[in-house]
């Protein structure tokens, strides 16, 4: 049976934080020798201090995070270490670290903040394990984040307030869809076959042409980023004519074929469906990524950077579906977008005019909650210190923000899904935007990471295209 969180009071001591601290002390001790330590000491470590962590100091967070990447990361381990150590020692170590997987979700659920109009996540152990899931995720995006320091935080700082003076004078803060121009469709396009994910499909590329303001701080530092000039997409056509597009968005470091098509599965869009697919490549990502990892200086990075690529985001996107239409004039267009994906689905939908739907995905809504919460403290005494505190990341984003503008289609054909146990994008985010919506949130009781398979999304999206009168597999 399905408890709600709030059914057990509070405890002085949470004493499920003994199961990692115990699976982090067997990992370090339960055996000798080189071999074992090797493979031993990087989940022994993580479970050890975030147990420890949990049962002192109560703020969960990165305790459940670092646990989980942890539990993970003793599942994978425990093969070799039985191969290096002992057997017995690592199939101790394997259960014990599975058991603590389950302790990371189950504690950040019961944990985490309600959201007013959100349905409990069922507190029993498979969506303890989704939400373990996306804890581990969340840990490996905190821990591969670059927040500026040094030098260049305080040049963030002093940047960040140069760009609100400039956002302010030009009234773009005020009338953020002025923000925003409408590219035209790109003249220099080349397609070539691929094959990758066990599909075929073609790999378009075109020039962006977005050329960020001057006046706009950190502009020719983000025009510097060559590879980020060109556009690419993955492309599935059918050759009868009159078929719709759907235009599907990846979430944040994704933007690589054997990762975009897994997530957007074309056998049952392309094939069962007779839908057309365009998967465009967000800035930054995949072919046109800056760092070693798809998604480095998106989110993880200098604010301006973020603001810089989300701007971009929109324009080639909207270029995107400029080129849809001078190939396929008429076309019927929707966008399906998840996560990230559903925020910039989500911006679309407020500066895109004739589209026939919008369904975001598990969407971030709001960028500077999540951003200000994951800081270290000490970024964030340092740059409230100077002058870039909360309130003014909000003004900054404001202009690249899908609450910023009232969308461009009726009401009726927004649609939104999102988890109940999300520990990625939580609950308030997708209900901030069926707010701004005037819409409701299709529920499922799961993770960021389980929702393929789930029957809520499913229905979400078939009801978006039957209520803009699509007829798939027409």
């Amino acid at each position: 049976m399905s408890l709600p969180i709030e059914a057990k009071p509070p405890r002085h001591y949470d004493w499920l934080s003994l199961v990692p601290i115990v699976a982090g002390l067997w990992w370090l001790l339960a055996a000798h020798g080189p071999g074992w330590l090797l493979w031993g000491l990087l989940p022994g470590l993580l479970l050890l201090a975030s147990g420890m962590s949990m049962l002192l100091w109560h703020e969960i967070g990165k305790q459940t995070q670092y646990m989980a990447v942890g539990a993970i990361a003793g599942a994978l381990l425990w093969l070799p270490a039985a191969w290096t150590g002992s057997a017995g020692a690592a199939l101790v170590a394997l259960l014990l670290s599975v058991v603590s997987y389950f302790v990371a979700g189950r504690t950040a659920l019961r944990y985490a903040s309600r959201a007013e109009g959100a349905p409990p996540p069922p507190m029993e152990p498979k969506v303890y394990a989704k939400a373990a899931l996306d804890e581990a995720l969340t840990g490996y995006f905190v821990a591969m984040a670059k927040s500026p320091s040094g030098d260049l935080a305080e040049r963030m700082c002093t940047e960040a307030v140069k760009l609100e003076e400039v956002l302010r004078s030009r009234g773009w803060l005020d009338h953020p869809a002025t923000f925003h121009q409408a590219p035209t469709a790109p003249e220099a396009t080349r397609q070539s076959p691929a094959r990758g994910a066990g599909f075929d499909y073609q790999r378009l590329r075109f020039p962006s042409g977005f050329i960020p303001d001057p006046a706009l701080p950190g502009a020719e530092r983000w025009s510097s980023h060559e590879r980020n000039r060109k556009c690419a997409a993955w492309l599935f056509r059918h050759d009868a004519p009159g078929r719709p597009w759907l235009v599907c968005i990846h979430g944040y470091r994704m933007g690589v074929p054997l990762m975009d098509l897994r997530l957007f599965e074309p056998e049952i869009l392309h094939r069962d469906l007779g839908l057309n697919l365009l998967m465009p490549v967000l800035p930054l990502h995949g072919p046109r990524r800056v760092g070693w990892q798809s998604g480095d200086r998106y989110l993880d990075g200098d604010l301006l950077e973020l603001f810089h690529a989300q701007t971009q985001a929109l324009w080639d996107l909207r270029r995107s579906i400029a080129w849809i239409r001078s190939q396929d004039p008429g076309a019927r267009i929707g966008v399906l977008g998840y996560s990230l994906g559903g925020y910039n689905a989500s911006l679309l939908a407020a500066h895109e005019p004739g589209l026939d739907f919008v369904v975001a995905g598990i969407p971030v809504a709001d960028f500077v909650p999540l951003l200000w919460g994951h800081l270290p403290l000490p970024h964030r005494v340092y740059f409230e210190a100077h002058g870039l505190g909360e309130e003014r990341f909000r003004s900054i984003l404001h202009p690249v923000s899908p609450l910023a503008c009232a969308p461009q289609l009726p009401a009726e054909r927004l649609h939104l899904f999102a988890g109940s146990a999300d520990r990625v994008v939580p609950p308030d985010q997708p209900l901030r935007l069926a707010r701004h919506w005037g819409r409701s949130v299709e529920w499922y009781p799961g993770g960021h990471l389980t929702f393929r398979g789930e029957p809520g999304v499913e229905r979400c999206i078939l009801a978006a295209m039957a209520g803009a009168g699509w007829r798939p597999g027409v």
